[in-house]
């Protein structure tokens, strides 16, 4: 088996910022990436340092959102680019990895 590098990309955003439907389109339309997942958490907190958990009184769309998408450096590198100033300054993150080589 053959491992080849790759960029793994975590961004983070929360329900409430509407930023999520535009972002997915873009990674998908515009920049080809072959895959991407987003996780809805069940709790966390940011910036504000206020708690949100995905308890019944608190459903008011704040919980944390993490899409994750990975690619070769060089692609990975140009979309960081391009969604550079959509993303909260400390809210994407990257790390190079190694997969199984796909086609």
């Amino acid at each position: 088996m053959r491992q080849i590098e790759v960029t793994v990309v975590r961004l983070y955003l929360n329900e409430g910022e509407a930023q999520l439907e535009s972002l997915l389109k873009r990674l998908h339309d515009w920049e080809k990436l072959k895959g991407v997942s987003v996780f809805r958490g069940i709790a966390g907190y940011g910036d504000s340092g206020e708690i949100h958990t995905s308890k019944f009184i608190d459903l008011g769309m704040e919980l944390p959102l993490v899409v994750e998408f990975f690619d070769t450096p060089e692609k990975v590198s140009v979309i960081m680019a391009h969604i550079a100033d959509t993303m909260k300054p400390g809210h994407m993150l990257s790390w190079s990895a190694q997969i199984n080589e796909y086609e």
